[in-house]
């Protein structure tokens, strides 16, 4: 048990992420104010905010009379982003004095690490003036600090090529899958219970295309995402009509991007595959997230290794030249070998792109609400994982172009897009780096407006809840139109 305790809430967003980075499979309970925690704790944080300053104490073994770190820093308080970034360094430096352990990518913990690096690229700064940035600001290693860069520099050159800040994108969500996995989060309903709903969903997704279409009129659509769940979850009729639906309505004829994530090799057959070649489809996704079996099994995938490589050259035959492939690293009772063979038959297949995604334990997965059943069984080896991956895009030819984190990942690492010269997939940066305004559509779409020319973002969420989207749908697009009614002029 790790516990923090502090003045009040001030800084517990950013102090609890960097002690869940250093302590990732133990408990971090919170307190606030006066009242003493109890004493059940392998470390004690506290932290006591001043008007002109802080003080910072860590103590171990629930001996709280003689810290083991400490740190105190004059600051004014009324610099808020000051005073936190400073209250973030201290608790890091004192962090990696008691473990010896530094963390890739230092203070930062948020989502978008590399959004910041792009803007200061944009804003003209060197090279060399951002990598002592990311250096002395946030305490990121060499390794990490060049992978921002990298990535930075390489959106940069895709967004100069496209006029992002007069354009849109379009997502639009199918909430299907056939099984829900065991590390998935996202809105997702299995088709053995809710298969008979497809229908009713497509017609309520029509219609909310149909109504959203003339939102934002007087801008390009440049990309649309078809995402889930797993889209080619629904029959081919039911996702053709859901693509010409989107065609009759919106503005196609400048669309540099239309991506289906496929996703799932068990959803996917000839006639879905032609019937999107047919339609114009230009990249799509087919994720293993591994090629073990056993560990297909365990995180219930229902399909076989050979269902992936048939569903890949199936496409290939058809005509698909832009073909994605999501993996995953830490899984389940994996190691840095499994990971290892993984990449040795997904270059066997060299798609044209490559999404290395590290696990990320989330709240509402199976594998956090059934932790008792899987305890012992934890991926080792994750950051020999990430290096193999890393290793294999630069003799495959894969160079970095998109970058992000979530919390609980796996060993404080990230997530990270590779793609052939020319291969890359503009809606993950355009999202990722919130460089235009997103409109999505469909159960749990969240529509996201960037306002005053990049200053403000605001959000605008449908209903998760596949019943409340059936039921809601006037409503969802009612509350959409306010939406765009109340922010009209600033985007």
């Amino acid at each position: 048990m790790i516990r923090l305790h502090l003045t009040n809430e001030a800084f517990e967003q950013d102090i609890r992420p960097l002690l869940k980075s250093f302590f990732p499979r133990t408990e971090v309970s919170v307190s606030f104010g006066e009242n003493e925690p109890e004493k059940d704790w392998t470390y004690l944080l506290r932290g006591i905010w001043k008007e002109d300053g802080f003080l910072l104490f860590l103590y171990k073994d629930g001996e709280s009379e003689t810290p083991v770190q400490s740190e105190e820093k004059t600051v004014e308080l009324a610099e808020r982003k000051r005073y936190r970034d400073e209250v973030k360094r201290a608790v890091y430096r004192m962090l990696t004095a008691e473990t010896g352990r530094e963390l890739p990518w230092g203070t930062l913990t948020g989502v978008r690490p590399v959004k910041q690096v792009l803007e200061r690229i944009e804003a003209g700064e060197s090279a060399e003036t951002i990598d002592a940035f990311l250096k002395e600001e946030y305490y990121c290693s060499e390794e990490k600090r060049a992978l921002s860069l990298a990535v930075a520099k390489k959106e940069n050159e895709l967004l100069t090529k496209i006029d992002y800040k007069n354009s849109y994108s379009l997502y639009v969500g199918i909430p299907f899958c056939p099984t829900t996995c065991l590390y998935c989060s996202f809105t997702s309903y299995p088709l053995s219970r809710f298969g008979h709903q497809t229908g009713a969903y497509v017609e309520a997704l029509k219609k909310e295309i149909q109504a959203s279409a003339g939102l934002l009129r007087d801008k390009r659509l440049a990309t649309v995402y078809f995402g889930g769940g797993t889209p080619t979850a629904l029959s081919a009729e039911e996702l053709r009509d859901v693509i010409r639906t989107v065609k009759a309505y919106f503005p196609v004829e400048q669309i540099e991007e239309w991506t289906v994530e496929a996703g799932r090799p068990d959803t996917i057959t000839t006639e879905k595959l032609q019937m999107l070649y047919d339609e114009g489809i230009s990249r799509i996704s087919i994720n293993p997230q591994t090629m073990n079996q056993k560990t297909l099994d365990v995180i219930g995938r229902m399909h076989t290794t050979e269902d992936i490589c048939r569903a890949y050259e199936e496409a290939r035959r058809i005509g698909f030249d832009n073909i994605n492939m999501d993996l995953i690293i830490g899984l389940t009772g994996e190691n840095a070998e499994d990971v290892e063979e993984t990449l040795r038959q997904i270059g066997q297949m060299s798609p044209d792109s490559v999404t290395v995604h590290t696990l990320a334990l989330k709240r509402a997965a199976r594998l956090t609400i059934e932790k008792e059943q899987y305890e012992g069984k934890e991926a080792v080896q994750v950051g020999d994982m990430l290096t193999a991956s890393v290793r294999f895009a630069k003799e495959h030819g894969y160079l970095p172009y998109y970058l992000y984190r979530q919390k609980n990942m796996e060993e404080n690492l990230e997530n990270v897009g590779y793609a052939r010269p020319g291969k890359e997939g503009l809606y993950n940066i355009l999202i990722m780096e919130e460089k235009h305004s997103i409109l999505a559509l469909g159960a749990g779409g969240a529509t996201k407006l960037v306002l005053s020319g990049g200053e403000r973002i605001e959000r605008s969420e449908n209903v998760k809840s596949l019943k409340d989207y059936l039921e809601r749908t006037d409503e969802m697009i009612a509350r959409k139109h306010a939406f765009f009614e109340q922010y009209k002029g600033l985007y």
